[in-house]
């Protein structure tokens, strides 16, 4: 197993007991102790959880997600908030723009808004594809394997596919945002390939509702602040001098 895999099941394992040992892990994950404590000492640097004595805890004002739902579910999730940052993003396309499209409900909802004609086009999401197509936009879509659970192009192929190109903008979903951990998401491969794309843009931003703050994903593709994280009006006073944090309201 991996490191990024072993890691990523140590923080799916917290996310649903909230406290584990080094014995348990060893069991559980068939590694050695030296190796298990090696990773806690990695996760606890980039504060994922709290290393205790003989095990960890999950942090304070955190709370796991190491799965996600369907796309068709997310589809209907906090629709009011995603169409908002949609259209707030769309706005941000220029004459010229080269644009990587991240695949994700609250990418798609971008689509709909987008009036720039002269923008080129880059996703990995084929439902993406269709719908820029369909506005009589020139869009390229990256090869590779097809996970159906985000609708997202990953892997191998799609990693060559990227270090071919250079973006002005790219726009990124997300499925945790927290201020140790960063921007976050279940899966290595999906992750691999967001952190890609982002390594290629010149402009980057997040787009993430208010109910992705403080919540943490096993893979973090993404620190906090490299990027411009898109939201609606968050209640948490602890975000609110984060100077990269957009609030985007309806006019």
């Amino acid at each position: 197993m991996l490191t990024t895999e072993r890691q990523a099941e140590i923080l799916k394992l917290l996310g649903q007991k909230n406290a584990v040992t080094v014995l348990e892990l060893t069991d559980l994950l068939h590694a050695s102790e030296s190796t298990i404590r090696r990773d806690l000492n990695d996760l606890h640097r980039q504060g994922l959880l709290n290393k205790v004595h003989g095990g960890a805890t999950t942090l304070e004002n955190m709370v796991y997600r190491s799965t996600e739902d369907a796309v068709a579910v997310r589809r209907e999730q906090q629709c009011s908030e995603k169409e908002q940052i949609g259209r707030y993003a769309a706005s941000l396309i220029r004459p010229g723009d080269f644009v990587y499209l991240d695949a994700g409900t609250s990418t798609e909802y971008m689509i709909d808004h987008i009036a720039e004609k002269d923008a080129v086009f880059v996703t990995n999401a084929v439902s993406h594809a269709q719908k820029l197509v369909q506005k009589n936009l020139t869009v390229y879509i990256l090869g590779g394997r097809f996970k159906l659970a985000t609708e997202a192009i990953v892997g191998p192929q799609a990693l060559d596919d990227l270090q071919k190109y250079n973006f002005t903008k790219g726009f990124f979903g997300a499925n945790g945002v927290h201020q140790k951990s960063g921007c976050t998401t279940p899966d290595p491969a999906e992750a691999t390939v967001k952190h890609a794309a982002l390594s290629r843009c010149k402009e980057k931003y997040i787009l993430a509702d208010p109910t992705k703050f403080n919540q943490v994903s096993p893979i973090t593709f993404c620190e906090l602040a490299e990027a411009t994280i898109l939201t609606t009006r968050l209640r948490d006073a602890g975000w609110k001098n984060i100077k990269n944090i957009r609030e985007v309201m309806q006019t």
